[in-house]
C-alpha cells in the first residue's frame, strides 16, 4: 500500500483524462471533457471541430426471449432487456416496433383534479422514488409526490387530498399551495 503513485490522483490531471484517441473528423487528439450532464469524450481542437461521443455507451442487451408472449403491436416475441434505466420487457423487433411493457397500477386512484379526464397513476423515476401523475400525460402535467386520496378538501373544495407522514403521525393534507388544510388520521 505504500507504493501508491499519488500523481494519478492529483486534481490537475487524472489518469483517465488522457484518452489518446484520434478524432475521426479532424485527426486531432481527443480527451475526456466534463459538462453539467456528465463526462464525455471530445476533440481537443474544439471550436474548429465539434466531435463528441459518450464516455459510456448505453446499449440495450437482450437477456432472454419470452417465447410464450407476443407483442400486441407487431406480434413478434417479447424479451427481457437491460437498458439505460435498468431491466424492462420490450419487443424483439426493436427498430421497427417500439413497444415496451408498462407495469400496471395495483389500485385505482382518484381522477385527475386538473383535467378531470384521466386517473392519477403511480409511477417511479429512474432513482426509484414513487410519484403520482395524470394518466393523460403529456396533455395534462399534474403531479403529486405523496399518495392521493379520493376525498375533497373541506376548505377549498379541491377534489384530492394527499396522505402525508409527519412527526405527529399520518395526516391528510390539501395539495393546493394556497390552502393549508390538514386533518390527522
Amino acid at each position: 500500500m505504500s507504493k501508491i503513485d499519488h500523481s494519478l490522483f492529483s486534481v490537475h490531471e487524472h489518469a483517465l483524462e488522457k484518452e489518446h484517441e484520434v478524432c475521426p473528423k479532424c485527426g486531432s487528439e481527443t480527451s475526456v471533457k466534463h459538462s453539467k450532464k456528465g463526462a464525455f469524450v471530445g476533440c481537443n481542437n474544439y471550436p474548429n471541430c465539434d466531435y463528441t461521443r459518450p464516455l459510456v455507451e448505453h446499449y440495450e442487451t437482450l437477456l432472454k426471449v419470452l417465447d410464450d408472449s407476443e407483442c400486441p403491436l407487431c406480434e413478434s416475441p417479447l424479451a427481457v432487456k437491460n437498458g439505460r434505466f435498468g431491466m424492462f420487457i420490450g419487443c424483439t423487433n426493436f427498430p421497427e416496433c417500439h413497444y415496451v411493457a408498462q407495469e400496471e397500477s395495483k389500485e385505482s386512484l382518484s381522477t385527475c383534479p386538473s383535467c378531470n379526464k384521466s386517473e392519477l397513476v403511480e409511477r417511479s423515476n429512474k432513482s426509484g422514488k414513487t410519484f403520482y401523475s395524470c394518466g393523460g400525460y403529456p396533455k395534462c402535467k399534474y403531479i403529486l409526490n405523496n399518495k392521493p386520496v379520493a376525498q375533497s378538501c373541506p376548505e377549498c373544495g379541491w377534489q384530492v387530498m394527499v396522505e402525508k407522514k409527519t412527526a405527529k403521525g399520518l395526516m391528510l393534507q390539501c395539495p393546493q399551495k394556497h390552502c393549508n388544510h390538514k386533518v390527522s388520521l
